[in-house]
């Protein structure tokens, strides 16, 4: 992709990180994407399709992507955030755009953060969209739908080989 095509990386004060993020569009509507667990504002724009997909929904809306705290061009943190805090950043990108309330579409680990948000700050959010949210990640007692444990440990041991992004992505596997 061309650097001219690229939305300019900002950066958002929550608390005492900063958060990185881009934003495209104009459209009457703003729409937050919350991303899962991996994500990068920048290096996002080189996977075929990822740039389209956000300049599409730019189209119609003010669309704002980011990078979570210790993730991407976000500060470095020590240890895993909590919900709050993941919440927070959402609010300080938002803050920082002056949008009072949003469409916000959490994909997959983001799902979680997006549900919390919106029941902590019903106000902000006029539509909630949940791409590929799981209830819970491993299998359990009361939750039979999972990987299981052995399941788990099987495809921590095939991180690395390619073989779990040939499975969850085959057309963009090298």
């Amino acid at each position: 992709m061309n650097s001219d095509e690229v939305p300019e990386t900002r950066f958002a004060r929550s608390g005492d990180v900063s958060i990185a993020y881009q934003a495209m569009g104009a459209g009457p509507i703003n729409l937050v994407f919350v991303p899962g667990i991996v994500f990068h504002v920048e290096a996002v724009h080189d996977i075929p399709g990822a740039t389209d997909f956000f300049r599409r929904l730019s189209s119609f809306s003010r669309v704002v992507v980011f990078d979570k705290r210790g993730q991407g061009l976000s500060d470095r943190i020590a240890g895993a955030p909590t919900l709050e805090e993941r919440a927070d950043d959402v609010r300080a990108v938002m803050d920082e755009l002056e949008m009072t309330r949003v469409a916000l579409c959490g994909f997959s680990e983001g799902a979680m953060m997006s549900a919390f948000f919106a029941a902590s700050y019903p106000d902000r959010v006029s539509h909630l969209i949940i791409i590929g949210g799981l209830a819970k990640f491993s299998r359990s007692d009361d939750y039979p739908y999972g990987p299981s444990d052995d399941q788990i440990r099987k495809g921590a041991a095939a991180y690395g080989t390619g073989r779990l992004f040939k499975a969850a992505a085959p057309s963009l596997a090298l």
